[in-house]
């Protein structure tokens, strides 16, 4: 496919995971994928697109951000963007690797948390508004089921901030629909990623209805059905990936 007629993706959280997956998902499918990540590209991964493709970005600076995004839309060099994903997160732990309650949690935990899960999704959406404009883009959001239910293994504030960036996905999709760009969310449930606790398995498959853990493939398909045109009048939902997962 030739380069203008691709389509293209600006991916956080891509290097590990249902990030991993979701590039991997598009780029199969011929899409140009931008993963944004605080570190830089990893010289022995063997994605050949990666080093130009990749661009090293702090979520967590909340005063450098504005211009990193600037950054990054310079290496859309003026073509329009069809997805943006938020898939980027962090959830603290104490030392013991137990999860911090809203006693626990020190406020500067707490504001980063806020800053990479919720206000970061926002910044970028924002400012990379004329792109996703131009092309009719779409943006998906990843929140988690610990934001509809107390988790026992997720943290206060990583809970809190899928819940209110659920919310903000609602907000956005009214905001930013006139604009023909559709906001959606998904809420993977347990999925076997290296970012669940060591008891998630033992202690949570029984819960599930269908008994086994997700895969971040499962996940990748859903984000790539919300950014293709097969979902073109879904707006403002959040997709639940959890095998039934609800009480």
């Amino acid at each position: 496919m030739e380069d203008d007629q691709r389509k293209t993706l600006v991916l956080t959280g891509a290097s590990r995971g249902i990030g991993h997956a979701t590039v991997k998902r598009f780029s199969s499918a011929g899409w140009r994928v931008i993963t944004c990540s605080r570190h830089a590209f990893p010289e022995d991964c063997p994605w050949e697109a990666g080093p130009e493709d990749h661009m090293q970005i702090d979520l967590s600076d909340i005063k450098a951000l504005p211009q990193q995004v600037e950054v990054l839309r310079a290496k859309l060099n003026g073509a329009g963007l069809n997805a943006l994903v938020n898939n980027a997160a962090i959830s603290p732990k104490e030392p013991s690797g137990n999860r911090l309650d809203s006693m626990s949690t020190e406020m500067n935990d707490w504001r980063h948390v806020f800053q990479v899960n919720f206000f970061a999704p926002i910044m970028l959406a924002r400012g990379l508004f004329k792109e996703l404009t131009k092309m009719h883009g779409t943006v998906v959001n990843v929140t988690s089921i610990a934001g509809g239910r107390v988790h026992p293994f997720a943290g206060t504030a990583y809970a809190t901030s899928k819940a209110a960036l659920a919310s903000l996905t609602r907000e956005m999709a009214v905001d930013f629909g006139p604009h023909g760009i559709r906001v959606n969310a998904i809420a993977p449930g347990e999925i076997k990623t290296s970012i669940l606790s060591p008891e998630t398995e033992k202690k949570l498959v029984p819960e599930i209805p269908m008994r086994r853990l997700g895969t971040p493939e499962e996940v990748a398909k859903t984000i790539y059905f919300l950014c293709s045109e097969q979902s073109s009048y879904v707006n403002g939902a959040e997709i639940h990936i959890n095998g039934g997962q609800h009480a």
